[in-house]
This record gives C-alpha cells, structure tokens and sequence, in this order.
C-alpha cells in the first residue's frame, strides 16, 4: 500500500476524485483564517513571545530538528526557552510537562526528543493556550516560547512564524487534503515571517522565492544502550547495516547515510511508529534516527546505533532572525 506522499507527489485520478473534499477543506480552513483575521476571533497571548516552527503541508519536512536547533541557538544568547508541542502520536490528556523518563507512547516521540537533546522544558497539549500556560506556570524563569508545529494552532498569539519546506517533496502536487499535502494553500507562505527549506543528502533546493537553506546531515552516532559513546560514521564498523526509521520522510535519512558510504538494507515504517520488540532484530546491526531511537531505548539490542543530525543555518538566517529577537 502506498503512502500518502506518493499519491500526493502528482495529480491523478484519485486527486480529482478527492478534490471535493479539498474543496470543502479549503472553505472550513480558509473561514477559520479569516475569522483570526478579521477579529471576530481573537489570539491569546500568554506574556511572554512566542516563536512557532510549523509548516503548511502534512508529513515531516523537519521541523524538529528545527526547534532543537532554536531551543540551542536561543540558550547561547542568553534566553530561557520552554517549549509547547501538540504531542502527536502521544495518548497524553490535557497538558504534561515532558521528563526524560516520559514514555513517548504518552508524550509523544518528538517532544520527548526535544527535551532529551536540550534539557529545555516541554509541555504537551492540543491547547497550545492550555500548554503555555502551563510551561509558564511549571518553569516561571521561561521568557521565551517556542511552539513545535504551531503554524495553523492561530488562537496561540505569535511574534515570529518560521514555515519549514523540505526541498525534496516540497508542495507535492499543490493540492489541499486529502487531495494533496498541503494544510494550507501556497499563498499562506507570503505571510510568514520566514520560509526555511531543508536540503537532506543529494536533494538540491527548488527555489522557494526568499527561502532561506537549512542543510541537515549525519552526524555522530550513538549506542542506545550506552548513549554516551558517541563515534562517527566512518568509524562504526563495516557491518551490513539495518537502517530503520519511522519518520515522515524515510529518504531523507537513507539519502544520508548513503552519502557517507553506509552499506545498509533500508526498512520505513510509518511516521511516528510505535515500534514493538518483535519487529527488529536484537541480534542485528541496526542504524535509526534519534526519533526512533526514544522508542526504542527499553529494548535495543547491543548493536543498535542512533544517528545524530546536524543543522546548519546559512549565515543570512542567523543574523536576521538575531535581529528579530532583540527587537
């Protein structure tokens, strides 16, 4: 069965006959925009700014990896950041503040790995409202908000939008769902403060009018039974490699474990997977994203590896947004 991302990555038959739905879609989102823009509903603010890291089509393009790279970058200059997310795939009701022993079955894989990878507080909750209030409320030294996957939650009052784009998959076929990818239509990325496209392994950008690059790439990787031994890739032994995800865009990471000369059978699953011991080998060499790696800790096998990733921003990005914040 194919994935939803083949089907939108070109209009088809199944494409017309879904464009009544879009079309629905498009009306209930659209009046819903209208109404935070006309003022007959308005936005909460919670007291301190917010920054949200969204995008406008379903499926990964990396805004993850985006809000760590944030949550660090405002911590060296001198920011208290907290983070509030909406906890996909997490069975979590109401808002909770994420630990580092939370199960990623309740909280959520990628809160969980937010909090792993910069010790910032993270609240999760459908109310993104509801989760400030309660990041704030949890960890009153919090002076600035960043919100993960944000960009259509519009009653949560925001200072800066950043839409992220995966150069690779971009818009698909440009079609709102489920005829197409797309949450929003195109002309919402005119209004956002800044469109960030992310290059992964051999994808080159498609040239987003003012988008800035964001390259992401392996890094070290890790044991999961002993996270700090950290080596780099070309220093892990030459085994046949297993290469499991469970992330919205499977390639992207096979793409750059082949860029660095991994020999590996590759193996996806759903985003968001909650994997299960059966269906991995303990026995095996296995290579898997950090996301994956938070689901996987309580049952790795000796051989199980998690591949970092590297962020970098062009330098244009960095200054600007630098700008913003101070102001």
């Amino acid at each position: 069965m194919f994935p939803p991302e083949h089907l939108w990555a070109r209009t088809g038959v199944l494409t017309v006959l879904l464009s009544p739905l879009a079309a629905l879609f498009a009306v209930v989102s659209g009046a819903r925009r209208l109404a935070y823009r006309r003022g007959w509903l308005t936005p909460v603010a919670v007291g301190v700014p917010v920054l949200v890291v969204g995008n406008i089509t379903a499926g990964g393009s990396g805004k993850t990896p985006l809000t760590i790279w944030l949550v660090s970058w405002l911590r060296a200059r001198g920011y208290r950041p907290g983070v509030v997310s909406r906890g996909y795939g997490g069975a979590a009701r109401g808002c909770v503040d994420v630990q580092a022993d939370s199960p990623p079955a309740e909280v959520g894989d990628e809160p969980l790995l937010i909090h792993l990878k910069t010790a910032a507080p993270v609240v999760v909750g459908r109310d993104r409202v509801a989760a400030a209030r309660t990041l704030l409320a949890h960890h009153p030294g919090v002076d600035v908000i960043v919100a993960d996957d944000g960009l259509q939650h519009y009653r949560l009052q925001r200072d800066i939008e950043l839409a992220v784009i995966d150069a690779a998959s971009g818009l698909g076929n440009g079609w709102l769902l489920p005829a197409g990818p797309l949450r929003e239509p195109r002309s919402r990325l005119r209004s956002v403060d800044a469109v960030v496209q992310v290059v992964r392994g051999g994808a080159g950008p498609q040239g987003f009018s003012g988008a800035w690059r964001a390259d992401y790439s392996a890094g070290q990787a890790y044991r999961l039974r002993a996270p700090q031994e950290k080596r780099a890739l070309s220093e892990l032994p030459a085994h046949d490699w297993l290469a499991v995800t469970g992330i919205g865009r499977p390639q992207g990471f096979f793409a750059m474990l082949e860029a660095h000369g991994i020999r590996f059978s590759p193996r996806a699953f759903a985003d968001h997977h909650a994997f299960q011991p059966q269906e991995l080998p303990a026995g095996a060499a296995v290579l898997m994203t950090e996301k994956d790696a938070v689901k996987c800790r309580a049952f790795a096998g000796v051989d199980w590896w998690a591949v970092e990733l590297d962020v970098a921003l062009e330098s244009g990005f960095v200054d600007w947004l630098d700008a913003r914040i101070k102001q």
